[in-house]
């Protein structure tokens, strides 16, 4: 896969799995041995990401993530983005908020033979729960920009 081949499937990994919840596109972009490993207790493989897509899909609504930077190197793509949603169910321990959050994320994705293998996240926890009113020391607006 050249590096632009690369790229597009991570874009296109973040924009029909991550925020439309496309799980023909689970099927179409993960590898059988897709490996998460920045979700907690989320085992390997194409049916635990659909579970955790429906998990996620139950606490946000009206999601989006902004693509600001994209870099590849071999087999790896980092993409660092702007991820929003509204918090319409209960997500990550804390009941429904209704409240917008938009904090920055960073996604690391392996590449394999044009299907993503690996996967790491690293996002703005701390101004997340901030802007759901889960962590009462973080500022409102924390994590924004």
């Amino acid at each position: 896969m050249t590096l632009d081949e690369n790229r597009a499937i991570a874009r296109r990994f973040i924009d029909e799995v991550f925020v439309r919840g496309d799980e023909r596109a689970v099927d179409e972009l993960a590898a059988p041995d897709f490996t998460p490993h920045s979700w907690g207790s989320v085992p390997p493989g194409r049916e635990a990401l659909k579970a955790a897509m429906k998990r996620v899909s139950a606490g946000l609504s009206d999601a989006s993530m902004t693509i600001e930077d994209v870099v590849a190197e071999g087999d790896r793509v980092a993409v660092r983005l702007t991820s929003s949603a509204v918090q319409s169910g209960p997500f990550m321990g804390l009941p429904a908020s209704r409240k917008r959050y938009s904090i920055p994320e960073i996604h690391i994705f392996r590449i394999r033979d044009g299907r993503v293998v690996e996967h790491w996240r690293e996002m703005d926890a701390l101004g997340l729960m901030g802007q759901l009113g889960g962590s009462p020391g973080a500022p409102e607006g924390h994590g924004r920009g």
